[in-house]
């Protein structure tokens, strides 16, 4: 069995794990940020195939204690670097991260880790100088209380470039935190779904792909296929299985509106990228089943009204650097107070870095969650229930 290492949102990693255990693994631990499973040979590569909410997925080549760098050298130079890479492999130690360790310098633990791991594979393959002509291969170092931990990646581009996005107008939502969102609400295929501010159609096009149980990585390469271990048979396999899985029996109704026309023209287009390539997945397996695109029309938030008794609204406004103005946010946000009472028997889901959200609208979230991608905080608030105005202490008026 190997150790697995997945990374995600702060925030997200209860979403995660649910996600690995869903896929059959075992959970061994989460840190901020980063979920520990392990799994068979088939993991390294499915993993990346199919998890919805993981930003990368690494495997953990080594983790022994370090309180100097003759421990560090020592435990990095003792792992088979030679099982994993090929003899022109470009190995970059991209990144260190330490917490409370004695070995503080990120830039001395990367080149202490780079130079034991061209030692050892000078040393097995008998090169005094690696030719370094193929592909990159990165490696991670978390020195965590005395303890490094090396990690391979295995997913080359962050899981959320799923390949079906052409154009992400300004500023788009992650692809990996759309689908965190969904799952935080607890969204089911049947619940009709909606995004008033769709941008580049993130939202719904995640959630066409999880009502039709379309893995996200169908569209991409990952890291694992330049790796001396890849099976390639395996791989494609793997792929096959996945697809037998596609749901095309079910009906969904999932939607987006943006005021912006651009917008609606962007969101199709990345809507048609993502069902060909779930079509083309469908190939596989010798089906010519289609997976129905989600709807996008032009409207303004405030004209628009529930086509269903109930639902799930899901949105990501937008912010003052997507407006240009933080005025004119702080405004939508007030405006918004329509759009809670139209939909009053809708459950809605709001996620902004915009810390007055609650207070600008009006309304209350029944719960709310703090999350970061990248370097941006942001919250997410959850309306889950009676949507008539809500004070500040959680009661309706």
């Amino acid at each position: 069995m190997n150790t697995i290492v997945a990374l995600c949102a702060v925030g997200a990693e209860r979403v995660l794990g649910n996600e690995i255990k869903y896929l059959g693994y075992n959970l061994i631990s989460n840190a901020p940020g980063r979920v520990s499973f392990s799994g068979d040979d088939d993991a390294l590569f499915r993993s990346n195939l199919c998890l919805r909410t993981a930003d990368r997925v690494y495997l953990q080549a080594a983790a022994y204690p370090a309180e100097d760098f003759d421990d560090l050298f020592a435990g990095a130079y003792d792992v088979n670097w030679q099982d994993y890479f090929k003899k022109n492999t470009r190995i970059v130690v991209d990144k260190v991260r330490v917490y409370k360790s004695k070995l503080n310098s990120e830039h001395s633990i990367q080149s202490m880790v780079q130079k034991a791991v061209y030692k050892k594979l000078g040393d097995v393959w008998k090169i005094p100088v690696l030719p370094e002509t193929g592909e990159k291969a990165d490696i991670r170092v978390y020195m965590d209380e005395n303890t490094a931990i090396l990690l391979l990646d295995l997913s080359g581009l962050p899981l959320h470039k799923r390949g079906y996005r052409a154009d992400g107008g300004i500023a788009p939502l992650r692809e990996t935190t759309a689908a965190v969102l969904l799952q935080m609400m607890m969204w089911r295929r049947k619940t009709p779904l909606h995004d008033p501010f769709c941008g580049s159609g993130t939202i719904p096009i995640e959630a066409t792909l999880y009502a039709y149980n379309v893995a996200p990585g169908f569209g991409r390469n990952f890291a694992i296929e330049n790796l001396a271990f890849y099976d390639q048979k395996r791989a494609l396999q793997i792929k096959k299985e996945e697809a037998a899985k596609i749901r095309t029996d079910v009906e969904v109704r999932i939607t987006g509106s943006d005021i912006d026309r651009a917008a609606i023209e962007r969101s199709a287009k990345n809507a048609e990228y993502a069902c060909v390539t779930a079509g083309r997945a469908l190939q596989l397996i010798g089906s010519d089943a289609r997976i129905v695109r989600p709807d996008f029309v032009q409207s303004d938030f405030k004209d628009l009204q529930p086509p269903y008794p109930e639902g799930l609204i899901l949105c990501n406004p937008p912010y003052g650097e997507r407006l240009d103005d933080e005025d004119k946010a702080e405004k939508l946000y007030k405006d918004m107070a329509d759009l809670f009472r139209d939909f009053k028997n809708w459950r809605i889901g709001v996620i902004t870095s915009n810390k007055k959200f609650q207070e600008l609208s009006g309304f209350y979230a029944s719960s709310s969650k703090e999350l970061k991608a990248g370097n941006l905080d942001t919250r997410f608030y959850m309306f889950k229930e009676c949507l008539c105005r809500r004070n500040k202490n959680g009661y309706c008026c």
